[in-house]
């Protein structure tokens, strides 16, 4: 059965062919939320996504004969203005013939194959480029091994994927200070939705330094970091702490070889776990056992200076000579929190200090490695 669509807001409706591939669903809701008209098609006698659309019919397959003009009528008795396909045989077929089936109407969206692939290739050419101009950094470690370009590709690849605030200056960051990484833990304070998290804990894999943890209450009553112009605080009220654990599960979970896991508690309660303990038990990762020593330090939590001075307070002593700390967010729109923790701490460890850079945000810190 077909039915009309009411073209409330004036503008020609666009057929989505075929409807039920996922890109087509998330199309339709673009368009439904921008008010925008739209008439769903399926070449199946019966199609379940035709329930999600306000209008839908059946054209026949794009191999049969019929379909050239079972498309015309539909768009002339409709009123079709455009059209959208992810499959890539139908866009390719329609983008050869649809103009001599019905001048003026065109393909809303490019290849799909394109579209697909585009994100796999600026992840090989970000690879390219990082490997072609490495980042240099005066450690006293010699650096490991670069990864491959179809490993750095990935890696870049599956992070873009995850939400999250971690730009490419400072992966390209994570990425140089792993390979002058000594091995011991590596530990994150604040991993949210975990797009971090993963990358520290793939280039932990690859580089044989140690298992992940991530330590984070992943409660709202936590996110408030008092920002001098309440910005932040009032778009963090916002996030549903729960969700974003269940999120940071489903990222790290696939890549997970029993070498990552967490701690739900504020960091200072994560420390004193740390010590007494070594080891993490969750009912998604099982139980993961830990050094009580820390190669890579990440603190990414609470931007408040009391929190930042409180996590660094609380993990730094137990960062191994040679070993890394980073403050996130040492560059800090909406206060200077991590910053002024992180100078206090050079100012009181500067006999202990070999590097220091801050790249992007944040502040990199590598202690002196011992003879």
């Amino acid at each position: 059965m077909t039915k009309k669509i009411q073209h409330g807001n004036g503008s020609k409706p666009i057929l989505i062919f075929p409807g039920g591939m996922p890109r087509s669903l998330e199309y339709l809701q673009n368009c439904l939320r921008d008010g925008l008209p739209v008439i769903g098609a399926s070449s199946l006698d019966y199609d379940v996504s035709r329930e999600k659309y306000p209008s839908w019919l059946f054209l026949p397959y794009i191999a049969q004969s019929g379909f050239d003009e079972a498309l015309k009528q539909a768009i002339v008795e409709f009123g079709i203005g455009g059209v959208y396909s992810p499959n890539p045989v139908v866009w390719g077929y329609l983008n050869r013939k649809l103009k001599d089936i019905a001048p003026g109407v065109a393909l809303v969206n490019e290849s799909p194959v394109g579209a697909e692939l585009s994100g796999y290739r600026a992840a090989r050419a970000w690879a390219r480029s990082r490997l072609d101009q490495p980042l240099p950094v005066a450690s006293a470690l010699m650096p490991k091994t670069h990864l491959s370009e179809i490993e750095l590709a990935s890696l870049f690849r599956h992070a873009e994927l995850i939400p999250g605030m971690c730009d490419c200056e400072k992966f390209c960051a994570l990425y140089e200070i792993a390979r002058r990484s000594p091995a011991g833990d590596v530990v994150e304070i604040g991993s949210w939705w975990g797009k971090s998290a993963f990358i520290l804990a793939r280039l932990a894999r690859c580089y044989g330094i140690g298992n992940l943890l991530c330590v984070d209450p992943w409660s709202n009553e936590h996110l408030v970091q008092n920002d001098e112009k309440g910005l932040v605080d009032a778009e963090s009220a916002r996030l549903d702490a729960e969700e974003a654990l269940a999120v940071f599960e489903m990222n790290l979970l696939p890549y997970s070889a029993n070498h990552v896991n967490y701690l739900r508690m504020p960091s200072t309660d994560g420390a004193k776990h740390y010590r007494e303990h070594r080891s993490a038990t969750t009912s998604s990762f099982g139980t993961t056992s830990y050094c009580g020593h820390i190669a890579i330090l990440h603190i990414d939590g609470n931007h408040s200076y009391a929190a930042a001075k409180a996590d660094i307070a609380s993990w730094s002593g137990f960062v191994v000579d040679g070993g890394w700390m980073i403050v996130d967010d040492y560059i800090w729109p909406y206060g200077d929190g991590p910053q002024r923790a992180g100078d206090e701490f050079l100012a009181e460890n500067k006999d202990r200090i070999d590097v220091a850079f801050v790249m992007g945000s944040a502040l990199l810190v590598q202690l002196s490695h011992a003879a």
